[in-house]
């Protein structure tokens, strides 16, 4: 599904991927492929035919991707991780829902081809969608996207697809009850309030500053829309040939019906530029280089194309970036437990990453250190 994927395998590796549900019962911990469950799901599906091969596809940090081919054909599978873990964040069901939804409205998508609701068949609910080819923007730009006016052009995309994807009606139909759009803002900042304390096995004051200045200074939303979650380039799949254009938006676990700057708001502080800081969430760093739209030129060309008043942005960039260091704690702890152990980089990197986080959190609710203590 993305450019630059590791090679196919066929051979179970006894732990991650192993061939048949009595080899999974007998390990410590379940693995994420059973090859015999899978290939019945297919059969019974008419995916494909023959034995598999697979590849895991990025590095599955939160839900994890395979790609899977069959014979001449090729598919990708997408499930939660391993459990226990809250059913919420990892709802494969409503993932694939709202991709078919949306898919009937334009906005593009892979076309989910089969749910399995059954947690018997993996441990974890899952779905097979159809694998694109195309390009994924990440660490290396891509040489047919290269010239100066493709990297404006990639930009451009970024936003007005979605533009595109906030202009989609959510008044009537199943998307009007795909969520709950009143009180959208106040529920994620206690929701994540609560979170923190669940997930951390340190103390951070920024994170309790913040979610009381977020509390206090929440806005009123203008409109509802259907959010992604985690709007970025690097969850953009962009078709291999120039002019730059998006082919697929990908990655839907966060979706939601709710305020769209929400979507703005993490796009914009999570941008890699020039003079960005680090952080852990810059995973898409070729947006430093000369020629892509800066920060304030993405948020220019947005405001171009909507009524919304963007005067609250800087709230919904801390919010994005609060909520984030939330999540990678968790990371982190899981990690410090053990529950990650082929984990080498990323989140040892959170340590000083989520503070890292919360620190550019502060700089654009303009909460200085001395207000902090």
């Amino acid at each position: 599904m993305k450019a630059g994927e590791p090679s196919l395998q066929s051979v179970p590796d006894g732990s991650e991927v192993v061939a048949t549900a009595a080899d999974a019962a007998a390990l410590a911990s379940p693995p994420l492929l059973i090859l015999d469950a899978v290939t019945a799901f297919l059969d019974e599906h008419n995916l494909g035919s023959g034995p598999l091969s697979w590849a895991q596809i990025g590095d599955g940090q939160s839900n994890i991707t395979y790609r899977i081919e069959r014979g001449s054909e090729v598919f990708v599978l997408r499930r939660g991780p391993r459990p226990p873990l809250p059913r919420s964040t990892h709802d494969m069901v409503r993932e694939a829902r709202i991709q078919q939804l949306l898919q009937g409205r334009g906005i593009p998508v892979p076309t989910i081809l089969a749910v399995c609701e059954d947690e018997s068949v993996l441990g974890v609910p899952f779905y097979v969608m159809t694998f694109l080819e195309g390009l994924v923007i990440t660490n290396t730009i891509p040489a047919v996207l290269d010239a100066p006016e493709q990297r404006l052009a990639t930009g451009n995309a970024v936003v007005d697809t979605l533009v595109q994807l906030h202009q989609v009606d959510v008044t009537a139909g199943e998307l009007a009850s795909f969520g709950h759009a009143d009180g959208y803002l106040r529920r994620q900042v206690e929701r994540f309030s609560v979170l923190w304390d669940i997930n951390t096995t340190r103390s951070l004051p920024d994170v309790a500053v913040l979610g009381t200045w977020l509390a206090d200074n929440c806005p009123e939303s203008q409109q509802a829309s259907v959010l992604h979650g985690d709007y970025r380039p690097g969850n953009l799949m962009f078709q291999a040939a120039a002019p730059a254009r998006v082919t697929a938006v990908l990655d839907w676990e966060m979706a939601a019906v709710g305020d769209p700057l929400a979507d703005l708001g993490y796009l914009t502080a999570t941008y890699a530029e020039p003079d960005s800081p680090p952080s852990p969430l810059e995973l898409t760093a070729v947006t430093r280089n000369p020629g892509y739209l800066s920060r304030a030129q993405l948020i220019a060309r947005y405001r171009e194309q909507t009524s919304l008043s963007l005067d609250a942005l800087p709230w919904y960039q801390t919010l994005a970036l609060w909520k984030a260091s939330i999540f990678c704690e968790a990371i982190y702890s899981r990690w410090l437990k053990g529950e990650r152990p082929h984990d080498t980089r990323f989140a040892p990197s959170l340590e000083a990453g989520v503070p890292q986080l919360l620190a550019q959190a502060r700089v654009f609710a303009d909460l200085s250190p001395a207000k902090t203590r």
